[in-house]
């Protein structure tokens, strides 16, 4: 079970890793492009689309399925830096990125121009951040996984 339980986390934090690595390597570059009413039409509908019980299931599974794992493993230190760093990844998600999306989602489409120039830059930023917390989660896990 405890095999079981590592996978299942390392799974989920490479999942959560994928997802923010997507929206840095190409979502976030091709909405750079685009208009500024096609970025705030386009991430208001992303922002609501995202909001869905097996994202939810991810997004929270990875952090207590990597905090049963570290437990499970008498607090290996791959584990409990995998459980800090997505921890972070949440943290900087709930502060950060969710308040420029609750934001945007009040932002009108007349004033785009305004919106964007809010949004999209510190966006960006934070979620580089979050890539970089995510993927290192991701990779404290497999670390964790491969001593096994």
């Amino acid at each position: 079970m405890r095999a079981t339980i590592l996978l299942i986390a390392v799974v989920l934090l490479g999942l959560m890793a994928g997802l923010f690595y997507a929206y840095a390597g190409s979502v976030m570059p091709g909405l750079r492009r685009a208009d500024d009413r096609t970025v705030v039409d386009a991430m208001q509908k992303i922002n609501i689309a995202i909001q869905n019980p097996l994202f939810l299931l991810i997004f929270l599974g990875a952090l207590v399925a990597t905090g049963v794992a570290a437990v499970q493993h008498d607090f290996e230190p791959a584990l409990i830096a995998a459980f800090l760093l997505y921890a972070a990844t949440l943290l900087i998600t709930f502060a950060l990125n969710i308040p420029l999306n609750n934001r945007l989602a009040a932002g009108d489409l007349a004033d785009a121009s305004a919106v964007r120039e809010a949004f999209l830059e510190p966006w960006i930023r934070w979620n580089t951040v979050r890539t970089v917390t995510s993927v290192a989660a991701f990779l404290a896990g497999v670390w964790a996984l491969h001593q096994q």
